[in-house]
């Protein structure tokens, strides 16, 4: 329902105490979404899925042309960055939706889910349900390179 729609203008605060290279991961800042392709994962410890699809993520992060930003759903900061410690932490940024209510402007109705989000600030893709072997090329890659092909 939100494809094509303009990306929700939400601020999440960060993921407190995760770092990378001895710096606070940043939160979600909606207007980080202009002028660049970027991979939306909502994602919480708890989800079973969610840990098949973190290795996929790490992966797909290692493509430079794009953007992951993670969305923390109803998780506790402890065990979100317990998760991340276990699989590496592929997102430039990490926000928290402790009460799920950013999650609802989504359009999330379950973890996992993944928005690729095109360089003007519109949702251009929505994968419910987990990033697998079998969709990760085939869908997701396919959706991020026709995002990448929009000036």
């Amino acid at each position: 329902a939100l494809i094509g729609r303009p990306a929700p203008q939400t601020s999440l605060p960060p993921l407190e105490g995760l770092l990378a290279n001895g710096t606070q991961v940043p939160g979600l800042d909606p207007a980080a979404f202009k002028g660049q392709i970027s991979v939306v994962n909502v994602w919480a410890s708890w989800c079973v899925p969610c840990h098949d699809e973190a290795p996929l993520l790490v992966k797909l992060a290692q493509d430079k042309r794009i953007r992951l930003i993670g969305i923390n759903y109803k998780d506790s900061p402890d065990n979100a960055r317990r998760f991340l410690g276990r699989y590496g932490n592929p997102f430039a940024a990490v926000g928290t939706d402790a009460h799920g209510r950013a999650s609802i402007e989504w359009g999330v109705y379950g973890v996992p889910e993944t928005f690729v989000i095109g360089r003007d600030g519109t949702i251009a893709y929505k994968l419910i349900g987990p990033i697998t072997p079998e969709n990760i090329d085939r869908v997701l890659r396919a959706e991020i390179e026709k995002a990448l092909g929009k000036p």
